[in-house]
């Protein structure tokens, strides 16, 4: 059996209020709070550079009825 404490799920982009997807084929996804655009999801960007989750997610409100 594994003794390793459970690691929290990383944020998912499509779940935040930044992410947006671009009119860019060559770079189709994109974060507004961190300004850029890339060809994987931004949450990957972010780990392979700085070794953290994501400091800007910010969760989606739900859709009013």
């Amino acid at each position: 059996m594994d003794s390793r404490p459970a690691r929290p799920q990383a944020p998912l982009c499509t779940r935040c209020a930044h992410y947006y997807i671009t009119h860019d084929v060559s770079f189709p996804y994109g974060c507004r709070a961190l300004d850029f655009k890339s060809r994987r999801p931004p949450i990957l960007e972010v780990q392979d550079a700085s070794g953290l989750e994501c400091q800007y997610f910010l969760a989606k409100s739900a859709p009013r009825a």
